[in-house]
């Protein structure tokens, strides 16, 4: 028995693709070759790839990040895995390559990603920026996510994956659940500088332990890095609202909302920064510092005063680390691969450009002070106006 010619192969592919297959009375190997054919063909003629297909977008405005209109659970249906590469293309044309799909932003500080957040949004974003903005999106956008090559990325993601509970009775006391602390590095006046998850909004379920260990504490001026003024009384209005001394304080004037965003290399940032900074010098401490969680823009001007008041990098970098500890557990004796890697994501870039140091130089060696000086002329202060928020904080 052969397969037969040339010829009847075409034949039988025509048939195939054309939906004109009748299998009675072929052979087992005239079988075989039109099963093959029609495999290949299918794949041919409609690809292999994992899509979403067409999706809306919106715009996170906390974070300048792009909302992807499709629940977590059907995209992961689809086939996509976290640790997966990824391209998203928008319909403006903006496109994305080979970024990693994770469960939290674990790559360097400026690099895209694609995650989910909060355990149930499906997020685009770029760690410390602003994605929104720098794709150049508009209400009524769209965007298509396919599979790159999956799991690329699962190496980091496994060693990363970390989240963390909002549940009271899971933490070991009240200051370790609502990341609260007093900052006492470097020549920090003692018991002065605060710095907490949000003790408005109750996102997190910690608002009203941050409110009340700011009263503890005799807080008398907070920064809010997170929300404006609308926010904020949208947070006050709430049912589930209970952060009295919050309230006292934003009724008498000594909350300065400063509603940033989270890309730490924008002028908008280093404004709104400068403006945090110029209520310090006109009010009283002690002073608590906040955003959501009390990590990342709490984490960005904490650094900054600490080094603009003489902390060494070892003292920021431990401060700064507490947050995670706090919220995932993880310090250099429990994981020290995750610590060392969370530091080089994150806080070694923000120290490197708040300072202007070079990306390849030893952040630890760099005059710290100086740079903080710097960075602040920059935004527009003065030479007096540091000099008096310096006396302010400092013995």
């Amino acid at each position: 028995m052969t397969s037969g010619s040339g010829e009847d192969r075409q034949d039988m592919k025509d048939c195939i693709l054309s939906g004109r297959v009748n299998l009675k009375g072929l052979g087992r190997v005239s079988v075989i070759l039109i099963l093959t054919v029609m495999l290949l063909s299918a794949c041919a003629l409609h690809g292999t790839k994992i899509s979403t297909g067409v999706t809306g977008v919106r715009e996170d405005g906390d974070f300048g990040n792009v909302l992807i209109d499709m629940e977590l659970d059907d995209f992961n249906a689809l086939g996509f895995k976290y640790g997966d590469s990824v391209d998203i293309r928008f319909s403006n044309g903006y496109t994305l390559e080979d970024i990693p799909y994770y469960t939290g932003y674990y790559n360097p500080a400026g690099e895209p990603l694609l995650l989910e957040f909060l355990g149930t949004d499906l997020v685009a974003a770029i760690n410390y920026g602003t994605l929104w903005d720098e794709a150049g999106l508009s209400e009524g956008d769209t965007a298509e996510i396919t599979l790159h090559e999956a799991g690329k990325y699962l190496n980091i993601q496994e060693a990363l994956n970390i989240a963390y509970s909002d549940e009271r009775s899971e933490y070991e006391s009240d200051e370790v659940f609502a990341n609260f602390r007093c900052i006492n590095t470097g020549k920090l006046k003692k018991d002065l500088l605060y710095r907490s998850a949000s003790p408005c909004d109750n996102k997190h379920n910690r608002a009203s332990y941050s409110d009340d260990l700011a009263e503890e504490a005799g807080v008398r001026m907070i920064v809010d890095l997170a929300d404006c003024d609308e926010e904020i009384a949208g947070f006050m209005s709430a049912g589930d609202f209970d952060s009295p001394y919050f309230a006292s304080l934003y009724e008498g004037n000594a909350v300065i909302p400063v509603d940033l965003q989270v890309d730490y290399k924008s002028e908008d940032y280093r404004a709104g920064i400068v403006k945090a900074l110029r209520g310090m010098i006109k009010s009283e401490g002690p002073y608590l510092i906040h955003c959501i969680e009390g990590k990342d823009r709490t984490g960005y001007l904490c650094a900054l005063l600490e080094g603009l008041t003489g902390a060494s990098y070892d003292e920021i970098a431990a401060d700064y680390m507490e947050s995670y500890k706090n919220y995932y557990g993880i310090d250099r004796s429990s994981d020290e691969e995750k610590y060392d890697t969370i530091l080089s994501n994150n806080l070694i870039p923000m120290l490197t450009f708040m300072t202007g140091a070079d990306a390849n130089s030893d952040i630890s060696s760099v005059d710290l002070e100086s740079g903080a000086e710097a960075y602040l002329t920059g935004g527009g202060m003065t030479s007096e106006e540091i000099s008096a928020l310096k006396e302010k904080l400092t013995h």
